[in-house]
């Protein structure tokens, strides 16, 4: 058997045209005229995904729809444990090919609704979604043939800008603009030493937060900046080592998102904080004539009874 494959191997490389390379990988490419899955160069040879990643993401994209493609489902089918499978998914969800939401059913259930995309570029773009095929279901065929009904005529086409705007899934949208760090007015010599100071000793207190001397150098003007606005150093560290993702994979990154979110204004000056003057009320009186009441810093008689006594006088 294995000479009949030789023999067959030998006459296919005989028919490659042109030269034959002198070293690597030669391609026999036999066209394919039935179960077969065409996969994109940007997930064969993506650079940022591990070896087990790109495998599990064209196995996942040759499946039909309603295939399950959980940890253990995998973990049943290939010889990668539950740990390494469970890695290269979370690679697949970080470069946007694959994305598990939690959706409620009509009946209130909630389910992992799992959604593989073979073109994540293309799908920020706006491209068109091409139908997939369903998991095939046994069909009980009736012993009287069905007659056919006539086939229904094509859609018009929607002109492209009429088209409604397809919903991007929210791991894979454009994110805003990340915030810059702060820099303080005056970067003084005392504020940088004090703002280096803070960043090194932070994994005192929280020991995840380990930064190296060029992280602390470049969010030193950061911490400098708090310091400037009348931050305590306490209160900053709290701020910094508070509440942090377990386990943190980019300390650093942390930092400096914190620094930038959370800044406080800076202190008020006596002015704002002077007391608003209230401009003075002029209560209410009786008035002893006629029982009106009316506007006056002292009690007393009215407008109107001290019309008539003048008049009467």
């Amino acid at each position: 058997m294995a000479t009949q494959h030789d023999i067959a191997l030998t006459r296919a490389l005989t028919g490659i045209p042109g030269p034959l390379p002198p070293s690597g990988v030669i391609h026999v490419a036999i066209p394919h005229t039935s179960r077969f899955t065409i996969v994109g160069n940007h997930l064969a040879q993506h650079d940022g995904l591990s070896l087990t990643a790109i495998g599990i993401g064209v196995h996942i994209q040759s499946l039909p729809s309603g295939s399950q493609v959980g940890i253990k489902a995998l973990t049943a089918r290939f010889a990668e444990g539950e740990t390494a499978i469970a890695a290269a998914l979370r690679e697949l969800e970080t470069h946007g090919y694959l994305h598990r939401t939690r959706a409620r059913l009509a009946n209130g259930r909630m389910v992992t609704r799992t959604v593989f995309c073979n073109q994540p570029g293309a799908l920020l773009r706006g491209g068109a979604v091409a139908p997939v095929a369903m998991a095939a279901k046994p069909v009980m065929r009736p012993a009287v043939p069905v007659p056919v009904p006539p086939p229904a005529p094509e859609p018009t086409p929607v002109p492209e800008e009429e088209r409604p705007p397809v919903r991007v899934p929210s791991r894979i949208a454009p994110k805003p603009p990340r915030r810059p760090l702060p820099q303080p007015r005056e970067f003084t010599p005392e504020l940088h030493r004090a703002a280096s100071a803070l960043l090194a000793d932070l994994r005192r207190h929280a020991p995840e937060l380990v930064l190296s001397e060029d992280d602390v150098e470049e969010l030193a003007p950061g911490a400098a900046a708090w310091l400037e606005r009348g931050a305590h150093p306490d209160a900053i560290r709290h701020a910094l080592t508070t509440e942090l993702p377990q386990p943190p994979k980019y300390p650093a990154k942390i930092v400096r998102h914190r620094l930038a979110v959370l800044l406080p204004p800076p202190l008020p000056g006596t002015q704002e904080l002077a007391q608003v003057r209230r401009t003075p009320v002029t209560p209410f009186q009786t008035c002893e004539g006629c029982d009106r009441a009316f506007r006056s810093p002292d009690p007393g008689h009215c407008r109107d009874c001290r019309a008539q006594y003048w008049e009467a006088a």
